[in-house]
């Protein structure tokens, strides 16, 4: 089972959210060297103003990835998926009616980067509720056990068939008080691979070629055919948001989250659903990184995951570019990209395209086998340490390739290819089990909480399963009114986990699932900023290859990490067993 949610919902996070999260920024990317071009009529300087307004683009991210997840932990992941596409198309209109570059696109660009910030944020929010339990009514998990009038204990001691019969519970009541079943966060994050993946062929595919298409078949003007084609995508954006608003309603532990709660809470809210001040989500979300082993892991694999999609899209082109020029087989200048390399050496991108296409196509292929597998082997993370050992060996390789062609003509090798599959493999892992990571340490308290139970602070996804379960059978605190009770219940009903003087890593996490997915985020453009900056020093100052050994030593550190993750969860593991025993 993929799914709790319901079959409106779950369409529309992964054809609406997860597909078109990816789609628009890809098709800006690829098409605003055409408006600068074609619509605003500048020649020159076309590679410095796509550069400034990228940078500008991925700071303005930065800053609003943790803002938006904040912000859904207030108002809700569906205002914040409406807003946000809206933005992203009313940014694509802007962008077509812009007579300058500074500052009228700049500010167009802008508003796209807030509101792709808050869809690429969604993604990550949105799915622990889309595999969350559906958590029992407010007044069965916080009502005590009401003990009803029995004979005392002298006059049972005459046991009497009938007796025994009323005081002996049937063995076939035990699987009633079985937990509710949640799917598997981390199948649905491959899921969610396929889909994003698939949301950048789209734009590929269907959005980028749009101008040709109106120009051949509508004898329109370049500048023109540009403006209707950002018209029809940003429509399109426009409609997402429609159907993000209907279609993302009465999500899981969203009740209690609107539009009122954007400011102050109100005196009359419940305390349980009093909304938590700004700072308190930011710094809760915080702590988790090193009090929650999946999370914290989930962090540090975002960042990398982050890293290696800019190393597949941004260094290889560079590096077969600055190859190519070394050995007299083109000119120009590599600092100047990829637009560089298509007028004065067609043979070096033709090569790029085909090795980075490469990597993206076992990125997708293996996207819902890493995560199954990330799933069914959750309890030492053996897919992200094997994706992390995967990606120290083929960044190492690519950096010592004499020759990245494919042909011995020059000292290469058609291994370049199984290299950049095995960076895809790499990636993909990172970003899969990231994101399951993330989405089983929300649930991992969440699943507890529907079952009346409070989780250990570190989550071990089996043990905590099995435990819950077990004392789910002994005892169950959402009896119905006046229910037979035994001398082994609780006088007092557990603490409901949304209970604020709860612990925070023993509390229900639906109110920080935004929050955590925010500085989720955060982590992954940090580690774009690090290796783009860093990076390309190295490229120019040091040598070509030096960002691959710098993204195989951001794998080594995520190795070395999780190894010591795992090896701490079956320390804990045979000490738990060791007390037991």
């Amino acid at each position: 089972m993929l799914f709790t949610s319901t079959y409106l919902q779950s369409g529309t996070y992964l054809l609406g959210v997860c597909l078109f999260s990816i789609a628009f920024l890809v098709f800006l990317n690829a098409s605003v060297s055409f408006v600068i071009s074609d619509r605003l009529g500048v020649h020159h300087g076309i590679g410095d103003d796509v550069g400034t307004l990228g940078f500008a683009d991925e700071l303005v991210a930065i800053v609003m990835c943790p803002v938006w997840g904040i912000l859904s932990d207030r108002i809700g992941v569906r205002t914040v998926c409406v807003v946000g596409y809206a933005c992203v198309g009313l940014a694509l209109f802007l962008f077509v009616q812009a007579k300058n570059v500074y500052p009228q696109l700049l500010m167009a660009r802008l508003l796209f980067s807030v509101g792709g910030a808050a869809t690429t944020t969604m993604v990550t929010a949105i799915l622990p509720a889309m595999t969350a339990p559906s958590p029992p009514p407010d007044d069965q998990v916080n009502r005590p056990s009401l003990h009803t009038t029995s004979p005392s204990l002298s006059s049972e001691l005459t046991v009497t068939p009938a007796r025994l019969s009323n005081s002996t519970p049937p063995l076939s009541a035990a699987p009633s008080a079985k937990p509710p079943s949640a799917a598997s966060p981390s199948r649905l994050a491959g899921l969610v691979g396929i889909f994003t993946g698939s949301g950048a062929l789209l734009a590929l595919g269907v959005f980028l070629p749009l101008p040709a298409w109106f120009s051949q078949r509508l004898n329109l003007s370049p500048s023109q055919a540009i403006a209707d084609s950002y018209y029809v995508v940003g429509s399109i954006a426009l409609l997402v948001s429609a159907a993000c608003f209907l279609g993302l309603r009465h999500i899981t532990g969203e009740a209690h989250k609107s539009l009122r709660h954007l400011l102050l809470p109100r005196r009359t809210d419940a305390p349980p659903h009093r909304p938590k001040p700004y700072a308190t989500l930011f710094l809760s979300a915080s702590r988790l990184a090193f009090t929650d082993l999946n999370i914290g892991l989930g962090y540090l694999g975002g960042a990398v995951a982050r890293a290696s999609s800019v190393g597949i899209t941004l260094f290889i082109p560079l590096y077969i570019h600055a190859y190519f020029i070394r050995s007299g087989l083109c000119t120009g200048d590599p600092a100047r990209g990829t637009e560089e390399m298509k007028h004065q050496c067609r043979r070096a991108y033709l090569l790029s395209a085909q090795l980075t296409g490469t990597s993206q196509l076992a990125a997708l292929l293996f996207s819902p086998l890493v995560g199954w597998a990330s799933d069914r082997f959750r309890r030492l993370n053996a897919p992200l340490l094997l994706g992390a050992a995967l990606g120290v060996g083929a960044y190492s390789g690519f950096a010592l390739l004499s020759s990245p062609e494919p042909t011995s003509a020059r000292g290469g090798s058609p291994l370049v290819f199984v290299l950049a599959a095995l960076i895809g493999l790499s990636q993909i892992s990172a970003i899969v089990c990231s994101l399951g990571m993330i989405g089983r340490g929300v649930l991992s308290s969440k699943a507890g909480a529907a079952n009346g139970q409070n989780p250990p602070p570190f989550a071990d996804e089996e043990e905590a399963g099995t435990d819950a379960a077990a004392a789910a059978a002994a005892t169950s605190p959402s009896q119905p009114n006046g229910a037979e009770t035994t001398e082994v219940d609780p006088l007092l009903p557990p603490k409901p986990l949304d209970d604020p003087a709860a612990p925070e890593n023993e509390r229900d996490r639906a109110h920080l699932q935004g929050s955590i997915a925010g500085l989720y985020s955060l982590a992954g453009g940090a580690g774009i900023l690090l290796l783009t900056k860093l990076g390309g020093w190295l490229f120019d100052r040091v040598a070509v290859a030096a960002p691959f050994w710098l993204l195989a030593g951001f794998n080594a550190v995520l190795l070395l990490v999780g190894c010591a993750v795992g090896g701490w969860v079956g320390v804990r593991g045979r000490m738990k067993r060791r007390v037991e025993e």
